[in-house]
């Protein structure tokens, strides 16, 4: 699987996230900080989210400070819906019921430890196909509200 990982800044628990996820064996693709280039959330949210959005990565993670940044620009994208997980339920959850695609992160009050147990929940949960009409929904209101390329809102 290939994942676009990004924080905009790199801490401990952004390395700790990244070796773990090598350890899984994804392929990454790093943005912003983590490969070495000064980018804002709103930046790096936007690079990740089109990665995902496009195809060229399966899956998303992004960190910022409360987590809240990143996951508010990612959900700008069409066809992104990015999960704010500060627990593995929530995690399990958005993958099961919503389907989310992009993981965020809190950089402020994730531990490695919670850090693991997100990531355990997340990739180990199966889409629970009695939300399959409500994931639906939410891709009609991608649509709908997609606007032209330029346009402006």
């Amino acid at each position: 699987m290939r994942l676009a990982v990004g924080s905009d800044e790199r801490t401990p628990l952004t390395d700790y996230v990244v070796e773990e996820l090598r350890r899984r064996g994804f392929q990454l693709e790093l943005v912003g900080p983590l490969a070495g280039e000064p980018l804002q959330w709103a930046d790096v949210a936007r690079e990740v989210a089109e990665r995902v959005a496009s195809g060229r990565a399966d899956e998303g993670i992004l960190f910022c400070w409360t987590g809240t940044g990143v996951s508010i620009a990612a959900n700008k994208v069409p066809g992104i819906r990015a999960a704010l997980c500060h627990d593995a339920e929530t995690a399990r959850g958005a993958r099961a019921w919503n389907q989310a695609n992009v993981l965020c992160l809190s950089l402020r009050s994730t531990s490695q430890a919670v850090a693991k147990e997100i990531l355990d929940a997340w990739f180990s949960a199966e889409p629970d196909p009695t939300e399959a009409e409500n994931v639906a929904k939410v891709e009609e209101l991608d649509r709908r509200y997609r606007q032209p390329s330029g346009a402006p809102r």
